[in-house]
């Protein structure tokens, strides 16, 4: 009211004054549009007042919180500082109420921050923003939110509060972005001697230890960083750090790291190098490709193989051909025995530079050297397989690739398994004469090994005759069969067939003279170079059989069984009676009577005779009794009148003929016929 009565008399000497007060008056009363008004009044005047400004402001960045405008509560701020720091200090001290200081004092703060960190409008110009162009509009377009006018406002909350920390340290960070480092200095000890274990005081601390090149004094403080466990603090400060400063502690750390890693392998040593390495990160701007590497092999000395990833995946992410992070993940995969993922990196690391990978891989541990070797070597084997044995041949890309692995192979270890890899890839490749020479190269012009022999026997096919090939590959059959399958995709058609009939003809020779292991890598070689076919299978089973290897010999009969269809009954028949003689052998009863059963079926004198020779028919004619009893018991009389009906066949035995009336009573009220 004294307000009001005093702003309508006829003198206005205290005009803008008394505006400010009426508003704050309005203020404090919760009329916060009627303040506005007054502050906008005094603030738009033409002839401004300084105090009276000092006060409107103060005033309407008050209001401004309450409508979360607080960056421009701070931009008022900071203009009633410009106008005068001391004014401004006792309005605030003066009008503004203890249970609303706190909040202005935190908003204040953060952003001043957020101005030196460059967050808030980058680029503007103007902060007038709404502000008619008035006397006083002029002096708002300052450049208030640079290092300057921040440092006044920081200087405005120290005084409102010394011992205010943020404050502080807000005041530093103006001071360095204005280039006076050194009073930034004594303000930060000033801070650091009241809590010597701050986090961000160190870190600025250090980079201005750093800056003026005292590197010892740099490096104990960044130590103290590294035991507060607060490395996020870097995270802000980066944002006000010039660029220069930025990469002078990016290389600082990274190079404090690398000499860490050179000394001591502790793990307390490795966990400061990462902490040295994360704050090169940081001033990096979240990525540096030698930093991040070194890390994440770090990260992986220490077992944590998933933050190790990480990094590595970082560096891919920017650079998918980066040998040195290809390799490491591909290690770190290894480790964790993930095979699959393993070579997946491995492979795509070598073929971008395999010279680079080579000697990492040789510098693993023999073990594990024999992990990446062995896995290697398994997926390249199996991806040939699969292109030989698809004629996939124009897949040049994957023989390209697969050509480079067996290389490697051969440079990380001379094992004879990896020079056979390579000649087959050369093979693949349609490049013999090379295959032959690195061939001969690795084990001489007369390898001892049977898998170098056979494949100089196929890269010599051409040179030689086919017996003489037989022998190296007979010999391979007895030893892998799978392998010689896979051999014998680089022998065209005719000379299979003229394969498959040599090898015939000398495991018929070898059989003959009771040299039956012998024998059967030829008849092998016969079947696999004749593509199963049903005569060699059946001389391969009676090789077999000699050698008392009876499963084997049963799926060879099989599969003769199976092709069964052309064949002649007499033909058919034989086949049941040593199928069935070779699940006789293998206890298989059941499963026996019924092929000899088939067998008499097809071709009885011929079955007859089998029999005879071999188990003989007494023998044979029990297995069908105990048949018979069996289904008899089961109370399957049709299936037991069949056992029994051709078991008499094979012999008059008393106990069939038993069984058989037995059969007739208690069937008596059914037709078995």
């Amino acid at each position: 009211d004294i307000c009001e009565q005093l702003l309508a008399a006829e003198q206005n000497t205290y005009h803008n004054t008394l505006l400010a007060l009426r508003g704050f008056c309005s203020l404090h009363g919760q009329e916060q549009p009627r303040a506005l008004q007054d502050f906008q009044r005094v603030i738009e005047h033409d002839s401004p007042h300084p105090n009276s400004c000092i006060k409107a402001l103060c005033g309407r960045g008050l209001i401004r919180i309450s409508g979360g405008s607080n960056y421009l509560t701070a931009l008022d701020y900071i203009t009633a500082c410009q106008l005068k720091l001391e004014e401004t200090i006792f309005t605030i001290k003066s009008y503004v109420p203890w249970n609303q200081r706190g909040l202005l004092l935190k908003v204040l703060q953060e952003e001043g921050q957020m101005m030196l960190q460059k967050k808030r409008y980058p680029g503007g110009s103007s902060v007038s923003f709404q502000e008619k162009r008035t006397g006083l509009c002029t002096f708002l377009t300052l450049k208030s939110r640079d290092a300057p006018g921040v440092f006044q406002l920081a200087s405005l909350l120290v005084e409102l509060d010394s011992s205010d920390e943020a404050s502080q340290i807000l005041c530093a960070d103006a001071l360095y972005q204005m280039g006076r480092r050194e009073e930034a200095h004594k303000m930060l000890s000033l801070a650091l001697s009241r809590n010597p274990q701050r986090a961000p005081v160190l870190a600025r601390l250090a980079l201005l230890q750093l800056k003026r090149g005292f590197v010892y004094d740099g490096n104990q403080l960044l130590k103290r960083v590294i035991r507060s466990g607060d490395s996020s603090c870097l995270l802000p400060i980066l944002d006000i750090f010039q660029d220069e400063d930025r990469k002078l502690l990016q290389s600082h750390c990274h190079w404090r790291a690398l000499a860490i890693l050179k000394g001591k392998q502790e793990a307390a040593a490795i966990k400061e190098a990462i902490a040295h390495l994360s704050f090169a990160i940081l001033a990096a701007g979240g990525y540096t490709e030698d930093c991040l590497l070194t890390r994440a092999r770090c990260y992986g000395r220490l077992g944590q193989m998933k933050t190790a990833i990480f990094d590595f995946n970082a560096v891919l992410k920017e650079n998918p051909r980066n040998v040195q992070a290809l390799s490491g993940r591909g290690f770190v995969h290894l480790a964790l025995r993930q095979q699959k993922e393993a070579v997946q990196d491995l492979i795509s690391a070598l073929k971008v530079e395999a010279g680079a990978v080579i000697p990492e891989i040789l510098s693993l541990k023999p073990e594990a050297q024999g992990l990446v070797t062995g896995w290697l070597l398994q997926h390249g084997r199996a991806a040939l397989t699969e292109l030989v044995a698809t004629k996939d041949l124009p897949g040049e890309e994957t023989l390209r690739d697969l050509l480079m692995m067996a290389k490697a192979l051969t440079k990380i270890c001379k094992a004879a398994e990896h020079h056979i890899f390579y000649t087959d890839v050369l093979m693949a490749s349609g490049e013999h004469q090379e295959a032959l020479k690195h061939l001969q190269e690795a084990f001489g012009h007369c390898p001892a090994e049977d898998f170098a022999r056979a494949r100089l026997a196929v890269l010599q096919l051409q040179s030689k005759n086919v017996a003489e090939a037989a022998a190296p590959l007979s010999a391979l059959a007895r030893r892998d069969e799978k392998d010689l399958a896979f051999l014998l995709n680089f022998v065209d058609t005719k000379q299979q067939q003229h394969l498959a009939q040599a090898a015939a003809q000398e495991g018929k020779v070898l059989m003959k003279g009771h040299h039956h292991e012998k024998a059967l890598g030829y008849h092998s070689l016969a079947v696999l170079a004749s593509r199963d076919c049903p005569r060699y299978l059946r001389r391969r089973a009676a090789c077999l059989m000699q050698l008392k290897q009876h499963e084997r010999a049963l799926k060879d009969m099989e599969k003769v069984i199976q092709g069964h269809g052309c064949n002649s009954p007499k033909t058919q028949a034989g086949d049941h009676c040593c199928q069935g003689f070779l699940l006789l052998a293998l206890a298989q009863e059941e499963a026996a009577v019924q092929h000899y059963m088939e067998a008499l079926q097809l071709d009885e004198p011929l079955a007859l005779a089998t029999i005879t020779n071999c188990p003989g028919r007494k023998s044979l004619t029990k297995t069908f009794h105990k048949e018979a009893e069996n289904n008899f018991e089961k109370q399957h009389y049709e299936e037991a009148w069949k056992i029994t009906d051709y078991g008499l066949k094979i012999e008059k035995s008393t106990e069939l003929q038993k069984l058989k009336a037995r059969l007739k009573r208690e069937a008596s009220s059914c037709s078995i016929h």
